[in-house]
């Protein structure tokens, strides 16, 4: 079988599956997600139902946060404001990230639950007992010791019922993304009754998402060790819930997510549900009592974080959180994910530019596959040799296949040459193709980051295009047309290197091999710099590397004959 009909089938065959992947296929994460909602099975539970009611209004989130009582934090990363009515966290920004490359607005996070786009965080108590009055959306909180929550000064709120009964929320913050939680009733009455603690995250509308399989977007959580991952049109069409006694829930973006962790080795139950709006809750399956003249504690911890690598496994050592390193969605190739990130890193910290990171890691990859790059293009530099000799075959046996095979067969033993030899490196390289790339899209620390000249952002595409000349012409070109300089430049390099590989005898194969690169240009136009950088930059190592074997190759077959 000739060698290049090989790799042609091997590219081509990738092409459809990256297409199919993008644009058709279900995410990896529903695969996963059915195999583990196989192994949680859902418990009855004394705990009641979670009821979220709230009218949306008409007004901006400027004048609702105006128009409501509140206490401010702020630390290094974080600022925003705890709404006192209801006592929930619901305005939040991230400092050190804006919108967008031009503008200096800052990433906001959480909203007011009136709004429309509302997206807050609420803890509290609930109980079947219907005579007791409870807090809830509605209850004004008293700010007791306090005007502003930070780092060392955190805040309490009271509220007391009829009955005799204190209830308290003691919050704190520490100086990247986690707040604690601490929430206590003091039951002052002659009675004792049982209380379910409860944490929920409520989001008013589906956000805007990126729509690739490879990142989960959505409701994600950890139960008894096994990942949960829910799209937002699943929660729509299907309720779930799942009993744990350790583990996490949330809502998560591509950037940044909301997390609540309930106490360690409490039973509760997680509830992903959608009902005008979408709810990532737990509920302690067993109620706290509270006797007569007694008080009762307990802490839940939020954390809200931007996904960066280092404070997200630092949460997960030190608050020891179960899996908590799994917010950010490293897939199913986390092995190879996890260690290329970590190296990128060190070049970005070595260098001070994310492009010359890539570019670095790119060298360090190559370096890795070193050898089984050498025995690919033995192969093919071999193949090349041997082309004149194939065509003659070709010729001479062409009312024969049967004969031609023979005679190619006897070509290749003679020459000691195995045309599958080219194909088992390439496909070893796939999985660090897809887990390179993974690394380059979930990766926060290259948002916004520069390379040289008109890349001011490797998160984003290549904001010029070969329709206008890449900006010599004053026509902003539709963004299907949006085929910039980067992507060009590897289409190019990719030709180049299909130059130095034989050239397949079949005209049809030939046409169809010359037409991929100009096909992966268009493909990989709009996806970010940073990872159309990688491919550039390998290909060009890889057709150095190549040049140097198929010239030793050929003087040595040259030699020998």
């Amino acid at each position: 079988m000739d060698t290049k009909n090989i790799i042609a089938a091997i590219s081509l065959s990738a092409a459809v599956i990256i297409i199919y992947g993008l644009f058709f296929a279900p995410s990896t994460q529903d695969v996963k997600k059915i195999k583990d909602n196989k192994n949680i099975l859902t418990q009855n539970s004394e705990a009641p139902k979670l009821e979220v009611e709230e009218n949306i209004i008409d007004l901006s989130r400027a004048d609702v946060i105006d128009k409501t009582k509140r206490v401010e934090f702020e630390n290094d990363n974080i600022k925003g404001s705890i709404s006192l009515v209801g006592g929930v966290i619901d305005d939040l920004i991230f400092k050190k990230y804006t919108k967008s490359l031009e503008s200096n607005e800052k990433v906001i996070f959480l909203n007011p639950r009136s709004l429309k786009n509302g997206f807050f965080v609420e803890t509290g108590w609930v109980t079947n007992n219907k005579d007791i009055n409870l807090p809830n959306s509605k209850t004004l909180w008293k700010l007791e010791n306090s005007n502003k929550l930070s780092v060392n000064n955190p805040i309490k709120l009271l509220w007391t019922n009829n009955q005799g009964i204190f209830f308290e929320k003691k919050i704190s913050i520490d100086n990247n993304y986690l707040f604690t939680i601490e929430q206590t009733i003091v039951n002052q009455s002659n009675n004792s009754y049982n209380f379910y603690p409860y944490g929920q995250i409520i989001r008013n509308e589906t956000p805007e998402v990126t729509g690739f399989y490879i990142l989960h977007e959505g409701l994600i959580g950890v139960f008894n060790d096994q990942l949960i991952e829910e799209d937002y049109k699943d929660v729509i069409k299907k309720n779930s819930s799942f009993n744990s006694t350790n583990g996490w829930l949330g809502i998560t973006d591509k950037y940044f997510a909301a997390t609540i962790i309930p106490e360690a080795n409490s039973e509760f139950r997680s509830d992903f549900d959608f009902k005008d709006r979408f709810r990532a809750s737990f509920i302690y399956n067993k109620s706290t009592q509270v006797g007569a003249n007694e008080s009762k504690t307990n802490k839940i911890k939020v954390v809200i974080p931007a996904k960066e690598v280092e404070i997200i496994d630092g949460y997960a050592a030190t608050e020891n959180i179960n899996k908590y390193d799994l917010v950010i969605d490293f897939g199913w190739f986390y092995f190879i994910v996890k260690p290329l990130f970590f190296a990128i890193q060190y070049f970005f910290e070595l260098t001070g530019n994310f492009g010359l990171a890539i570019i670095l890691i790119t060298v360090c990859i190559r370096l890795a596959f070193f050898p089984l790059a050498n025995m690919s293009f033995r192969s093919m530099a071999k193949m090349k040799v041997l082309q004149p000799e194939m065509k003659r075959l070709k010729e001479l046996h062409k009312d024969d296949k049967m004969k031609l095979q023979q005679a190619m067969m006897a070509l290749y033993k003679k020459e000691k040459v195995n045309p599958l030899s080219g194909c088992l490196p390439i496909l070893l390289q796939i999985p660090f193709f897809f887990a390179i790339y993974k690394m380059l899209y979930i990766s926060i620390e290259m948002r916004h980051q520069p390379f040289y000249g008109w890349i001011k952002d490797l998160s984003d595409r290549d904001p010029t295009t070969i329709f206008n000349l890449f900006g010599l012409i004053p026509w902003d070109p539709p963004s299907f047309l949006m085929i910039g300089a980067l992507p060009c430049l590897m289409g190019i390099t990719m030709y180049l290197q299909q130059k130095l590989n034989p050239t397949p005898p079949d005209p049809v194969q030939a046409k169809i091999f010359m037409f991929f690169p100009l096909f992966l240009t268009v493909i990989l136009a709009p996806f970010a710099s940073g990872l159309v950088l990688y491919w550039t930059a390998n290909n060009i190592l890889t057709m150095a590397q190549q040049v140097v074997i198929m010239r030793r190759t050929t003087v040595r077959t040259v030699q020998k004959n």
